[in-house]
């Protein structure tokens, strides 16, 4: 199953997360990804100014392995895979630990804190989304009941390391998880108090910032230079955090070996046409004479011509089986899968009906695809997991991947036209005026997902001026 989620990441740029869910059959899972963008003609994105190397710098990835689903309530038991993992990797550090049990510490520390705020983010979304909020008592109960807890039993956990024999940048560790947690914890309650006020939340926040003043981990106070310095610390904590789940990528061109083949193969058939043409004339025409030297200077135009032509065949017939990039995905020296991507400007004869349906749809005129003549970028993506090799390399039950794409928009508001127009109106009274109105600009993509036979296609439009991204939206 491939799952896809899109928000605004900040003013120039969208983001796209795909889950990639393998289905532990002990099959390897193919999973692949086809997007199509509809660019206005009018913001001049072509493939003579915006060519591979341009989209490939536009475009951030980012691969990390699915965070565990657990319960907020599950973890919260003393039995709970996590709590247990972490108790036991805290004990073997105690005494004469081995560097494997310093890096197993390391691990299961990043992972409950991961795992936590994972947990705790689907159940503020379940909260958000209970109808009517306002009487879902039970469900405030459980989320400030469970989250405190789970924090109770975590901290309590610091005793064990609590010892002489434990150095202090060991032990700094578990504060640096602690502290994450507590923010975890204020953020998205602060979100829910959004939603619906409720003292219950207040309670859990205040009592949070206390810890934290007690246990100086720092919280905003309204000075400039230290809440700065106290936003960027917790940037990095996260990073921290989420590092054991983030997978390097090492990206190469993909299809190498076979493209040289090919082009050897459109050489050779170049030099058997120029040699073939030089022995029959040079039959015809015996020595050195103005007939043989005249055809075969034309006959070596026509074998660069030649080569170059069955160049451009192979290439264009590579383009639909080989990719652009490739990338190994590798968990320490464990190979579990591998990523390819590609990119092309296409036709419109070229798109499935189904997606050029989905486009029309969003349209506010007919036929304003054609209106606008818009150009239309393809980029696609196959990825393959091999659920076995997966699920040997962690302690916790892994469901596959997740990869972060954003998408940076900055070359398309290069030739926007102003951000805001005047535009004359009458109001109510028949008085003429002048109102300013926003010049907006749409990008739309059609996405594709196709994983074991099963397709579905979403469709997102994003709205811009010159100024940036105004919002993302699925249609």
């Amino acid at each position: 199953m491939i799952s896809i989620q899109a928000k605004k990441h900040d003013n120039f740029s969208v983001e796209f997360t795909f889950g990639f869910n393998s289905k532990e059959d002990g099959i390897t899972d193919d999973f692949s990804v086809n997007a199509w963008m509809f660019v206005p003609n009018s913001l001049d994105i072509n493939p003579e100014n915006y060519g591979k190397k341009q989209f490939y710098r536009d475009i951030k990835s980012n691969v990390r392995l699915i965070t565990p689903v657990y319960l907020m309530r599950d973890i919260a038991q003393d039995s709970s895979l996590p709590l247990t993992s972490l108790r036991q990797a805290l004990e073997k550090v105690v005494s004469n630990p081995q560097p494997s049990d310093l890096d197993a510490y390391e691990y299961h520390l990043k992972m409950f804190a991961a795992i936590f705020k994972s947990a705790l983010r689907d159940q503020v979304a379940h909260i958000a989304a209970a109808r009517p909020l306002e009487s879902a008592d039970y469900l405030v109960k459980d989320f400030v009941s469970s989250t405190r807890d789970v924090l109770k039993k975590f901290r309590a956990l610091y005793r064990i390391i609590d010892v002489p024999t434990v150095s202090d940048k060991t032990r700094s560790l578990f504060r640096l998880c602690d502290e994450f947690m507590s923010h975890v914890v204020e953020m998205r309650t602060i979100r829910l108090i959004r939603i619906v006020d409720r003292p219950e939340f207040m309670d859990l926040i205040m009592g949070e910032r206390e810890y934290k003043i007690a246990h100086d981990y720092g919280v905003l106070n309204g000075d400039g230079k230290h809440d700065r310095q106290l936003v960027y610390h917790r940037g990095m904590l996260k990073k921290f955090i989420e590092s054991e789940l983030y997978i390097r990528l090492d990206k190469k061109k993909d299809g190498v070996a076979v493209e040289q083949i090919c082009y050897s193969i459109a050489a050779g058939l170049a030099m058997i046409f120029a040699t073939a043409v030089a022995w029959f004339t040079q039959v015809k025409y015996g020595n050195i004479t103005w007939p043989l030297f005249v055809v075969l200077v034309v006959s070596y135009m026509m074998k660069d011509r030649i080569k170059e032509l069955l160049r451009y065949f192979f290439v264009h017939k590579l383009g639909n089986k080989y990719y652009d990039k490739k990338a190994v995905i590798t968990i320490g020296k464990k190979r579990v899968g591998v990523i390819k991507e590609g990119f092309d400007f296409i036709s419109e004869s070229k798109i499935p009906a189904q997606v050029l349906r989905l486009r029309e749809k969003a349209s506010s005129v007919e036929d304003e695809s054609r209106i606008f003549e818009e150009k239309i970028l393809l980029y696609r993506k196959h990825v393959t997991i091999d659920d076995v090799a997966l699920a040997e390399n962690d302690d916790y039950p892994m469901r596959g991947i997740n990869e972060i794409m954003r998408l940076h928009l900055t070359r398309f508001t290069q030739k926007m036209d102003n951000p805001v127009i005047p535009v004359d109106s009458v109001d109510e009274s028949g008085n003429v005026e002048c109102v300013d109105v926003q010049k907006i600009y749409h990008v739309n993509v059609v996405f594709q997902l196709q994983h074991d036979g099963e397709v579905e296609y979403h469709h997102f439009r994003i709205t811009m001026t010159r100024n940036g991204v105004l919002s993302i939206d699925e249609i």
